[in-house]
């Protein structure tokens, strides 16, 4: 069955896109949520115009996303953590420590699903992550883990 998405349905498509699903998927899920109407000839129209406002909005947030990345980039984010004698953290430094971090340091709020991380931080030191503002736009953040 063709439908056309009303909003942005993860792995399947963007608002705007007539995909094609199966009919049990687009019955019992989408069409009752209102995340799709089923697709038509005159709904051709309507997804032309959804794909339009979609690029225009894409557009602005990820200019928005480049003044982001600017300024979390130039910024040393400092986060303490209590260590031993030797340097080792009694804990770890993990996403949502950085996430406050970004914040207090540049105002930016970002979930912490944004954050890529090899593994928690666990030792006083320099480490850096990425941050991935929007789809293609990632900035590198750079971490001073330091003992209280």
């Amino acid at each position: 069955m063709k439908v056309l998405l009303r909003s942005d349905v993860h792995g399947l498509g963007r608002r705007g896109d007539i995909v094609d699903v199966k009919n049990g998927y687009a019955r019992n899920f989408l069409l009752p949520s209102g995340a799709a109407l089923p697709a038509s000839l005159s709904t051709e129209a309507q997804a032309t115009l959804m794909r339009k406002a979609r690029d225009v909005v894409d557009a602005k947030s990820r200019d928005a996303a480049e003044a982001q990345k600017a300024l979390i980039e130039q910024a040393t984010l400092t986060i303490a953590g209590r260590a031993s004698a030797n340097g080792r953290l009694f804990g770890s430094i993990g996403e949502s420590d950085i996430v406050n971090a970004i914040r207090t340091a540049t105002g930016i709020s970002l979930d912490r699903h944004a954050i890529t991380l090899a593994e928690h931080l666990k030792d006083v030191g320099s480490a850096t992550a990425t941050a991935t503002l929007f789809d293609g736009v990632e900035a590198t953040v750079t971490i001073e883990v330091v003992a209280k």
